[in-house]
């Protein structure tokens, strides 16, 4: 038997894969096909299963594209209605892999499908159980992502504290707990880095499994302090219950290379989004397309572009580090980005050789960031942190523009006044200064090293400040 967990950093995503005897099954895989093929293929295995724990939000999975070219058999828990062929699985139904069995659990409360599934191997013994977004590792599922006409965030937290209590709490504390996503996504509140524990060690660390927890406690506690879900969301629940491009498709012509001469006729179109996916680096030193946004493909790329491109069908071409096309048409992909149409080829090189102007963001050093804030010669400045990440400690005199709400509050925004924009390492604050640039602001300054090396200047901070006061 084997089990592994792969794990994807920028959505804090876990899929599975699982190989016994010559069958192998894939929990909630993502939107690329061939890892998983090729991981069976090592193995001489056919890839028998496509298990699903619940329409995911997060990111648009590819079992349709996966059924499609293995002839494997797509399940999902009760209540799950997809425009496609599936077997609907039933509570407490057993599927063989080859010498393991997995066992649904229906644990509806982050949505009414969610389900889990229990490994039993062929000793009788249950090592893991894989929860997807029923438990996480410090944390439960967000109850509010499934609310509808007829079903409220509470009567979803409802649901949840029983599933955790009658389904996963009455199994063995040395069975081993794989969820599906980690720290960073926005599926949960306060997830561990962790991305696996015991279930004994989380009854006693998280806290929606406390034993004398009541269901109006619970139900409190998983309510309380939800922020808006991203905006692309309720776009991926409705892709991962359709039919979508398929993704050798969206790889062909989002890797298609594209002159300077065609790139720049194309940028100046008005549906079409330019956006940078170079390093930090590369993408201050030598400028970009004017228009562009910088989206720095190794950050957290995904869930940006899906928090920050309001139309999921916009048109997109990209400007990436040579060797990296695919990488980064897949990554679009992902979320639901599925109409990139070209890269530019040869980069910002080929871009200054053909005589095109460059844009560039103007930057200080944290030590030149303080002296001008002491000296009262700054300009606006403005940290573009998380609210929470603002509140526990900030600068004294700066105000919060969270990159997370851009757009919503970008009439706050005065394109004649001179902005110096800072996060916490640097890679928010470029992305929120390249839409600044976009949207008509001429002079927006970064902040190298963003609030970790301005921290390190001795300059006046504070660590609360009423939210009244907040852009």
């Amino acid at each position: 038997m084997k089990v592994e967990q792969l794990f994807t950093g920028c959505l804090a995503e876990m899929a599975y894969y699982i190989e016994s005897n010559g069958e192998a099954a894939i929990i909630d895989p993502l939107r690329e096909t061939e890892p998983y093929i090729e991981m069976a293929k090592a193995d001489g295995a056919k890839i028998k299963y496509v298990f699903l724990t619940h329409f995911h939000a997060d990111f648009v999975s590819g079992q349709v594209d996966l059924a499609k070219k293995t002839g494997a058999t797509i399940v999902f828990g009760p209540n799950a209605n997809p425009h496609y062929d599936i077997h609907q699985g039933k509570d407490g139904e057993f599927f063989k892999i080859g010498d393991v069995t997995l066992k649904l659990l229906h644990t509806p409360g982050h949505t009414m499908e969610s389900s889990s599934y229990l490994l039993i191997d062929k000793n009788g013994k249950m090592p893991y159980v894989f929860t997807g977004d029923c438990l996480f590792i410090g944390d439960v599922g967000r109850p509010d992502l499934a609310v509808k006409s007829d079903l409220t965030q509470t009567d979803l937290a409802g649901h949840l504290f029983d599933s955790l209590r009658n389904k996963i709490m009455t199994l063995p504390d040395d069975i081993i707990v794989y969820p599906n996503h980690g720290a960073g996504s926005a599926c949960g509140k306060n997830m561990s880095s962790e991305t696996f524990d015991t279930l004994g060690n989380q009854k006693k660390t998280n806290y929606a499994l406390r034993a004398d927890m009541t269901k109006e406690e619970f139900i409190t506690e998983v309510t309380t302090g939800l922020k808006p879900a991203p905006q692309y969301f309720g776009n991926n629940v409705k892709m991962n219950k359709g039919i979508n491009t398929s993704i050798d498709e969206i790889l062909h012509r989002g890797t298609t290379p594209l002159d300077a001469a065609t790139f720049k006729e194309m940028s100046e179109r008005d549906d079409i989004l330019v956006v940078d996916t170079r390093s930090k680096e590369e993408y201050t030193e030598e400028g970009t397309v004017p228009g562009a946004w910088f989206i720095g493909a190794d950050g957290g790329f995904a869930p940006w572009v899906g928090a920050l491109i309001p139309n999921i069908k916009q048109k997109i071409i990209f400007i990436a580090e040579g060797g990296r096309e695919h990488e980064v048409v897949t990554r679009f992909s992902r979320v639901g980005y599925d109409n990139t149409y070209g890269f530019l080829r040869g980069g910002m090189h080929a871009w200054l050789a053909a005589g095109y102007e460059a844009d560039k963001i103007s930057s200080i050093s944290a030590t030149q960031f303080a002296n001008k804030l002491k000296e009262g010669s700054l300009g606006e400045a403005l940290d573009v942190r998380k609210e929470s990440e603002y509140l526990s400690e900030h600068v004294v005199g700066v105000g919060n523009f969270p990159l997370d709400y851009i757009h919503s509050n970008f009439a706050e925004i005065k394109p004649d006044k001179t902005y110096v924009l800072h996060c916490a390492s640097g890679y928010r604050s470029l992305i929120a200064a390249s839409i600044f640039k976009a949207n008509g602001v001429k002079n927006v300054i970064d902040v190298r090293g963003g609030f970790n090396d301005i921290k390190d200047t001795g300059v006046e901070l504070t660590d609360y400040v009423c939210p009244t006061t907040l852009l």
